[in-house]
């Protein structure tokens, strides 16, 4: 029993030590050829364990067994395996792989080589991604992709980006581009930090985004989100704080100035537009945890962004979190990955009127009523002072101070996508996805406010508005693949499969009105809205209105075949049939074929010093759905205590077509690519709503298929690697863009459109509508220089002897009016720099538009010397003519508005932490965007208004939907660009 206790202890003994000889460390370093490469996986082998090169390209990584095998993988190199048997110091070089080199580019159900493709597409990765303070993922685009229009003008945080692609594309319908994150096609991009995402693929031309059938029709934006690596767990944080102040401003007069030119004196000297603004601040907190073992990974990661905007009050509290997980079964044959996302924003808009109104009001107002020069019942007002009985004229920060505009958006978002390995040459796909949105808008204006409140007035006593909505979003998909190489020289890949997507949406507005006092509705919101319900019985102060979309359903199949012979020549070709319940039942499926060929010439011309030589050739076909159901059929809704008819269905509406040829040519040489496209769209059959007979359908609108717009462009893009050395790399690149759209075919009049608004100018509309004609020209008056009589003289251009300078709303456009400018720009450039010195990294980005023009509203406005407006303050800039005392819009208001800006530089510093076991790098930057601005334009911002929604006066509320046929005015409502430095920190653990 002794001996079988010893022998028990001694073989524990062995056991231990056997352990502890056996483990070791082993360090060592890897390079490439040309040099250290840092970021390399390195792990034991049949483990979890593992370990990353640091900056220099060293390791160090504690071992099991010292007879363990080390795997050492590293995308664009060859993975290699080194058994370590009992080796302390393994130094590996890798080894391009060319295969992996070949830039991997995800496209519509599945992804291929750069090479292979043959439609415009544009790749960008998170390095070349825009720095600095991003709200939202498509400011990481903007100026990057040649052809791809992303303008937030003014830079309201709470404004989601104007995005157009290769230009308007629709007039009616949804003129934005598709988004599809990590597959799932509608998704969302306020449902994603723009932290999170590793690369973005631009699908530009038909036949790329035919795939996607009606809902490529503007293009496609494809959202790769960052994934986990198996290896050893990291974490990451990421932070910023930046600080933003207003970039430029409309120019006025000082309350001195005023005073001399003639304007009211109330007596006091206010800054309003430095009582509405502030230096606004902005934190973003960005933590990561990723890794995985063997077929196993996973990322989560959770944002929160404290982002102020410059007018005071407004800004956003986000918080979004995402799970992104991968693993096998079956020996690697079945994959699954699973995807959730929540995001929740809390967003107080303030009131953008405010800073209209600090550039219009009275520069010698008080604030208060208290120091009001006369008499005044300040008590009724909240405090302050107001310039009563003047149209359109409220004290702004009385706006802000007294009235409440807040919202809440809450977005899940869940995939699930399964790969099945069937045989060698055949996988199977299926994704289920899900996408539930609920958001809610909340107005409370007090009783003493003047700016929709006031008990004095008839129709201003207080106000409270409450909108709630919900959509969802199903889809499902299933698809197969076959990859077969024929030969050394042929591939084919063929790839069918089956959509279904279903979307609802439903809402609720209320607006109340008719506070009897404000203790008793306060400012709680809800309160407001409980007290309200007395005047239900009169319901002259109120208007409930409440939708529910039946299910919108869209069905296709689909097919694509690809087919590569002798790493030259590449053909694709799809074919989706699609139908959707949105339609008339007369017109519901269509289809939209796509064909597209290209050549690789080097590889029989053998041009020296040349990689890459293709031309390529693509035709496709897409279509696009009304923006709203329910329009090709009758519906009902109730006014008063009657049914009545409020939508005249349309049962013959069907799609709007897009067909667009690409031309492209691709060259890389060495250090320079360059790629080059032309392009001609043609869209048939646009949907619109446009004016009807009441006496046949009933209502005075109807939603038809009206006519046909063409556009015809061209796209640059050119990269060069200037200096490429171990310590050293300079890079540069060029994106151009240019097109120019006509409306071919318009079932509606000739006329203008586009309203001015009040005071002096309503019913003056400035933008031609036209068959036949370019669309965006700005039209109007040609002024002569000269003024007669407090009014400008007008050139009589089609020279009968009198002047017609006629602008109503509707008007034909003819008599002596001419064009005067347009909203479009004639071209458009980015401009990037990338310089990177050891540990230094330098970024710097230009971005520009020339050839546009924009209608001046504050000047139309508050530039003439009107005597009954003699209580607004006055824009001072160089063209004012002070004896102008007419108002009356004309060339004089419309500017050229080319300009140059340094959109972001960023100055950065890696510090590569080798002494310390739990960090592995710190990296800091600084950087400023809209650093500087070159233009001629006299008014806050220069970038183009590619949309318009039309005019609000006098405390009135913004209805109307974007119209794409109105670009070119600078409205009075646009919120100032700000310009902003970011302080950063990035830490891996």
């Amino acid at each position: 029993m002794k001996n079988k206790l010893l022998k028990q202890v001694w073989l524990l003994c062995l056991l231990l030590f056997g352990g502890f000889v056996s483990a070791q460390t082993v360090t060592g370093t890897v390079s490439e050829a040309n040099g250290p490469l840092p970021g390399v996986n390195i792990i034991e082998k049949g483990t979890s364990n593992g370990t990353q090169t640091d900056f220099d390209g060293n390791y160090s990584l504690d071992l099991s067994s010292s007879n363990a095998t080390l795997v050492f993988s590293y995308l664009g190199y060859t993975t290699q395996e080194v058994a370590v048997n009992g080796q302390t110091s393994i130094n590996i070089t890798l080894q391009e792989d060319a295969a992996q080199l070949a830039e991997v580019v995800v496209v519509g159900y599945g992804s291929t080589t750069k090479k292979e493709i043959t439609s415009a597409v544009t790749k960008v990765d998170e390095e070349s991604f825009n720095k600095g303070t991003i709200n939202s993922p498509s400011e990481l685009l903007q100026g990057k992709v040649a052809g791809l229009s992303i303008y937030n003008k003014g830079g309201n945080p709470n404004e989601d980006a104007v995005i157009r692609l290769r230009g308007i594309s629709t007039v009616g319908s949804n003129s934005s581009p598709l988004i599809v994150i990590d597959g799932v096609i509608g998704a969302s991009l306020n449902n994603i930090d723009p932290s999170d995402i590793e690369s973005m693929t631009v699908l530009k031309d038909g036949s790329a985004a035919a795939i996607y059938g009606s809902r490529g029709s503007s293009g496609v934006i494809i959202v790769t989100t960052k994934k986990g690596k198996s290896g050893t767990t990291q974490i990451s944080y990421n932070g910023s704080v930046a600080s933003a102040t207003i970039a430029n401003t409309v120019d006025v007069m000082s309350a001195d100035e005023f005073i001399e030119a003639g304007g009211v004196n109330l007596g006091s000297k206010t800054d309003w537009l430095d009582l509405v603004t502030r230096n606004a601040i902005t934190n973003v907190h960005n933590f990561a945890v990723s890794g995985g073992y063997d077929d196993t990974n996973f990322r989560v990661s959770t944002n929160f962004r404290d982002a102020q905007g410059i007018l005071d009050g407004s800004g956003f509290k986000q918080f979004n979190t995402r799970f992104n997980g991968k693993t096998a079964f079956l020996d690697d044959k079945l994959k699954v990955d699973f995807n959730a996302s929540y995001t929740k924003r809390d967003s107080d808009f303030s009131f953008n009127d405010a800073l209209r109104y600090a550039i219009l009001y009275n520069p010698t107002a008080p604030v208060f009523g208290d120091d009001s020069p006369y008499d005044f019942n300040s008590p009724q007002y909240g405090g302050y002072f107001e310039t009563l009985g003047l149209f359109d004229s409220f004290n702004p920060v009385s706006i802000i101070n007294q009235n409440s505009n807040t919202g809440r958006r809450t977005e899940f978002t869940y995939s699930a996508n399964l790969k099945y390995l069937l045989t060698d040459d055949i996988t199977l796909n299926g994704l289920y996805s899900e996408q539930i949105s609920n958001y809610t808008n909340q107005e409370y204006y007090r009783t003493t406010s003047l700016y929709r409140g006031n008990a004095a007035s008839p129709d201003r006593k207080g106000r409270a508005r409450k909108y709630t909505g919900e959509s969802r979003f199903k889809l499902f998909e299933i698809y197969g693949d076959w990859n077969k190489d024929f030969s050394d020289k042929l591939n084919v890949k063929l790839t069918g499969g089956y959509s279904w997507q279903q979307s609802n949406t439903s809402d609720y507005f209320i607006s109340v009105g008719g506070f009897a006092n404000e203790d008793t509705a306060g400012l709680d919101f809800d309160n407001a809205l409980e007290f309200s319900n007395e005047l239900i019985v009169l319901s002259s102060d109120l208007d409930i209105n409440s939708n529910k979309s039946p299910d919108q359903r869209i069905i296709a199949f689909f097919g694509r075949l690809n087919a590569t012979w002798d790493d030259a020549i590449f053909f694709n070709a799809s074919l989706r049939q699609e139908g959707a319940t949105i339609l008339g039942e007369n017109n519901r499926w269509g289809l939209f074929p796509a064909l597209g060929l290209g050549v690789d010439l080097n590889k029989y011309l053998n041009l020296d010093g040349t990689d890459l030589f293709k031309v390529r050739l693509g035709y496709g076909v897409t279509g696009s759905l009304p923006s709203t159901y329910g329009r090709s059929q009758n519906q009902y809704g109730l006014l008063g205590s009657a049914v009545s008819l409020t939508v005249a269905g349309n049962p013959d509406l069907k799609w709007e077509e897009k067909a667009e040829t690409n031309l492209g040519i691709e060259y890389n040489a060495g250090r320079f690519t360059s790629t080059l496209d032309l392009y001609t769209r043609k869209v048939s059959d646009f949907i619109l709503e446009v004016p009807a007979d009441i006496a046949v359908y009933g209502v005075g609108t109807r939603v038809e298929n009206v006519g046909d717009l063409s556009t015809k462009g061209l796209e640059l893009a050119v990269n060069y690697d200037i200096i490429k050395k171990d310590d050293l790399t300079y890079n540069s690149g060029i994106v151009f863009s240019t097109y120019k759209s006509t409306l071919d075919k318009f079932n509606g009049a000739r006329t203008l459109r586009g309203n001015l608004g009040a005071p002096g100018q309503n019913d003056t509309a400035v933008i031609l509508v036209a068959e036949g004609e370019e669309i965006g020209q700005i039209y109007g008056a040609l002024w002569d220089g000269t003024v007669t009589n407090g009014s400008q003289n007008f050139v009589d251009v089609n020279g009968d002897g009198s002047i017609d300078v006629n602008q109503e709303i509707g008007n034909v456009g003819d008599g002596d009016l001419t064009k005067l400018g347009k909203g479009i720009p004639d071209f458009e450039l980015g401009w990037s720099h990338s310089l990177q010195y050891k540990n230094w990294d330098v970024n710097a980005f230009f971005r520009g538009a020339f050839g546009h023009s924009l209608v001046n509203n504050f000047r139309v406005f508050y530039e003439p010397r009107v005597g009954s407006q003699g209580s607004y303050n006055l824009v001072n800039t160089e063209y004012a003519d002070p004896n102008i005392t007419n108002a009356k819009f004309s060339s004089l208001y419309v500017e050229k508005a080319d300009f140059l800006k340094l959109d972001n530089i960023s100055v950065g510093y890696t510090f590569d932490i080798k002494e310390n076991n739990y960090i592995k790098d710190v990296r800091l930057s600084l950087s400023a965007q809209n650093l500087f601005t070159i233009t001629n334009y006299s008014g806050a911002d220069p970038e183009p208004s590619l949309t318009d929604r039309g005019s609000i006066d006098n405390g009135g509320f913004l209805t109307q939907a974007p119209d794409p046929l109105t670009p070119g005015i600078d409205r009075r409502y646009n919120y100032f660009a700000s310009r902003t430095v970011t302080f950063g920190v990035n830490v891996n653990f």
